[in-house]
């Protein structure tokens, strides 16, 4: 008998991991994926004549799937690690260094607050002064991440601490994020209730870490890593291929591919579909309705990155800079790409800015040429940079980032036992466990044993 065939829906770094495993399993794979190239937020851009990563560019070694995936994919050799992490704040109009020891912002160290320089001394002494406030009580329930700062440490450390760090990973605000799915260790730490200053203390200082950087990449940017997947020709990779719908047949599923007159039938044993919310639940609208109508509720976020190379940089401080909220700037974000990274550069110094969040689409409205020109007049005041860039590229990420709001676990539970009673349906990608590329990864590999469960395949 041949092997049971499946369609991954989605070619970013889910779908392509989703692919690789399902090949490793036994089937026989097809990603399809509507846009041009395959790779999703991991993309590769030329600027000054140099590729640089426009989206995702580096993977957490504390989690293993990234770093495994990466030496499947045959670039173990080529993985770099940091140069510097010590990131900066911008906060009451100057920049500080990021206080250690913090969850997402969340103090775990009165001392590292206090020697940041980033809180003024009301802040501190509300950090000081909380582990001796009643406790909190059981968490029971989820509750929004700034809504437990503010209530215990103030807005202060909210708006100057918080906000910038859970923006940086979500494009997102803190008032509407989830505690349980933006930062699990520390929901768990507060089970019993407590201090949210020592819980973070806990969770940011205990155990045990393998020695090293927490942080890796690719010589040559992380986008590398998904032309590396595809060219290994494990499964089969379609572009340009827009799936309309997903319906159930006596075997499996048929797919309906590409426009209305000329539309083309597809027919599989199994489907992974691998793509934002909203897509998602376009696709599951037939077979799994429930499913649909749960992820269609799923909140995004739009951003764009704006890369810079410019004429060599006097020296300047860190990796880069988070931006409080308050600072009165579009730019929320910097990279300092050409110190956070060993890169072949030529002389130039290459830094790149992250505009926009959930809520913020009035910067997003702006031809290219006109938020170049914004973000580097801001470029100013926070790095004191005057010189002209010799080239400067805007990436559009159009509802790329998935807001876990309060409840979020609780939504994808209810995701997966929808898409669990249909035989050979999963569902994968940054929607569900993490929108970091570990997670969606792992997420990947998930689905691939849902399918495995209902389809059974050869192979390891």
């Amino acid at each position: 008998m041949s092997a049971p065939r499946v369609a991954v829906i989605g070619g970013g770094i889910a779908g392509l991991a989703a692919a690789w495993f399902a090949a490793e399993a036994g089937y026989t794979v097809t990603v399809l994926e509507a846009a041009p190239e395959v790779g999703g937020k991991l993309r590769l851009e030329e600027v000054a004549g140099h590729p640089v990563d426009v989206g995702a560019e580096a993977v957490l070694t504390v989690r293993p799937e990234g770093v495994g995936l990466i030496a499947a994919a045959g670039l173990a050799d080529d993985r770099i690690d940091p140069l510097t992490t010590a990131a900066q704040i911008r906060a009451g109009g100057a920049n500080h260094p990021l206080p250690a020891k913090t969850m997402f912002g969340i103090p775990g160290s009165v001392e590292a607050a206090r020697e940041s320089g980033a809180l003024s001394a009301d802040a501190v002494a509300a950090i000081e002064r909380e582990p001796s406030l009643d406790p909190l009580p059981p968490l029971e329930d989820d509750v929004a991440v700034g809504t437990l700062v503010r209530t215990r440490l103030g807005d202060e450390v909210a708006d100057r601490l918080v906000e910038p760090l859970l923006g940086g990973v979500y494009a997102g605000r803190a008032d509407a994020l989830s505690l349980r799915a933006t930062m699990p260790a520390l929901a768990t730490r507060l089970a019993d209730g407590g201090s949210l200053v020592e819980a973070a203390a806990a969770a940011t200082g205990g155990g045990t870490r393998a020695s090293g950087p927490i942080f890796t990449t690719v010589r040559g940017g992380l986008g590398r890593l998904p032309l590396a997947l595809r060219a290994a020709g494990r499964f089969t990779v379609r572009t340009g291929v827009t799936v309309r719908s997903v319906t159930r047949t006596p075997t499996g599923f048929a797919l309906e591919c590409g426009a209305v007159p000329v539309a083309e039938r597809i027919e599989v044993e199994a489907v992974i579909v691998a793509t934002p919310p909203a897509k998602a639940a376009r696709l599951l609208a037939e077979v799994a309705p429930p499913a649909a109508a749960e992820l269609a509720e799923v909140e995004t976020a739009s951003m764009a990155i704006v890369t810079f190379a410019f004429p060599q940089l006097s020296a300047l401080p860190g990796s880069g800079l988070l931006v409080g909220t308050g600072e009165r700037l579009v730019t929320k974000a910097v990279t300092l790409s050409s110190q956070k990274w060993p890169l072949d550069a030529d002389g130039l110094s290459f830094l790149r800015a992250s505009v926009g969040r959930v809520g913020e689409t009035l910067p997003l409205q702006l031809e290219d040429g006109e938020l170049i020109e914004l973000v580097r007049r801001e470029l100013r005041p926070l790095f004191g940079i005057d010189a002209a860039p010799v080239d400067a590229r805007v990436t559009r990420w159009g509802g790329g980032l998935p807001q876990y709001a309060v409840g979020h676990l609780d939504r994808v539970a209810r995701v997966r036992s929808a898409v669990a009673s249909v035989p050979g349906l999963a569902v994968c990608g940054a929607s569900y466990d993490g929108v970091g590329i570990p997670a969606c990864i792992g997420s990947a590999r998930a689905a691939v044993d849902r399918v495995r469960a209902g389809v059974p395949a050869g192979g390891n």
